[in-house]
């Protein structure tokens, strides 16, 4: 279990690896191998956090960022990697995890000690910190990981639900949770946590992790709705252009033209809608409520023009669209399978306001229990 950048264990770097530790960055690329380097990257993380000296660990977080930045050149994919390297600063200054310098002093204390696999004065450390401030959510965070890392699953699991307490928007709590209880054979409790770890932060890759994992033991597939549409809508400078896929109109002649219905609403949002309905940003944005009205439009005019029993005929993305109307899910699933940059901003508020939804819409969707189990 990883816990991000600062805390991975120093001790998972084998001897093997150090003695390329400090060869120059193009020497290392020159020997090809992205494992070697990803590897080394993720375990000077680790060490960093071992160190007393401040600019020294900056040094070694440049470092290991250089290392996991080039390892993605070279073509590791993996989502651990992706994150770390993506969450490390180019000047290697990492956040504090206090305000408050007392608290902060005391969980670097409790990181060094867990670099160096202390784990008891760890412990003391993060608990010295939660009495100082009980809202401490890496305090928290990091007192399951010790137990999870000793095999006390029931404590880390304890540890890790006081974390999702203190932040349930975070989902790294969540994501370690997750990985305790389905370690600990709560497969079903374990998907439940991943789902959440999804609803904290879906536009991270390292977030879908855990639901892959859960889908692999249980031998399922993880899948949006499908809903392929068949237009494409581009606005550029106040002008917009609707691109139709002529094969949807002459396909069939009794469905084929509700489609219209889709670019002719987004039309309108990226003309007077957006600046009406948004008055507070100045450059127009593709919207969630745009994206969803748009594919709201399209269910409705099938209900409206389409004969119910020609209904029983639809093709798959149709059938699909007025099953996720009707369950009130749109929103959710464009969230989720259909985000842009511009979508992506509404996310937050969503959440906010609809988390059940979210979690109908994963759990419905994306990765139902197999049927076995859900007997």
């Amino acid at each position: 279990m990883s816990r991000g950048p600062g805390s991975l264990p120093w001790n998972q770097l084998s001897r093997r690896l150090w003695k390329y530790a400090w060869l120059p960055a193009m020497l290392l690329v020159a020997l090809g191998d992205a494992r070697v380097l990803s590897r080394l990257g993720l375990a000077l993380v680790g060490h960093a956090a071992g160190l007393n000296d401040t600019e020294e660990q900056r040094k070694m977080r440049v470092r290991a960022r250089d290392l996991l930045l080039r390892a993605k050149k070279l073509g590791d994919t993996s989502p651990l990697v992706d994150a770390i390297a993506a969450e490390l600063p180019a000047d290697g200054v990492i956040s504090p995890f206090s305000n408050r310098k007392e608290v902060d002093d005391i969980m670097r204390e409790g990181e060094r000690a867990f670099a160096r696999g202390d784990f008891d004065a760890s412990l003391a450390a993060y608990g010295r910190a939660l009495v100082l401030d009980p809202k401490q959510y890496f305090a928290a965070l990091f007192t399951g990981d010790v137990y999870f890392k000793t095999k006390r699953m029931d404590k880390a699991e304890e540890w890790f639900q006081r974390a999702v307490e203190i932040d349930p928007d975070i989902e790294t709590a969540h994501r370690y949770l997750g990985d305790a209880l389905l370690a600990d054979g709560k497969a079903d409790q374990a998907r439940a946590e991943y789902i959440e770890v999804v609803i904290a932060d879906p536009y991270n890759r390292l977030a879908w992790e855990g639901l892959k994992k859960w889908a692999q033991q249980k031998g399922v597939q993880l899948s949006h709705a499908v809903v392929k549409v068949p237009q494409s809508v581009s606005s550029e400078k106040g002008n917009t252009t609707i691109t139709i896929d002529p094969d949807s109109l002459t396909g069939n002649k009794d469905t084929g033209f509700v489609w219209l219905a889709y670019g002719g609403t987004r039309a309108l949002w990226s003309g007077d809608k957006f600046a009406k309905e948004f008055p507070g940003e100045k450059t127009y944005r593709h919207s969630l409520r745009e994206e969803a009205e748009a594919l709201q439009a399209v269910a409705d005019t099938v209900r409206e023009a389409v004969k119910p029993k020609k209904r029983k005929k639809l093709d798959e993305s149709l059938t699909n669209l007025l099953a996720l109307s009707d369950a009130g899910l749109l929103e959710p699933y464009v969230l989720f399978a259909r985000a842009d940059a511009g979508i992506a901003q509404d996310y937050a508020d969503y959440r906010k306001a609809k988390r059940e939804k979210l979690r109908r819409y994963l759990s419905e969707y994306v990765a139902p229990m197999p049927r076995s189990d859900a007997r």
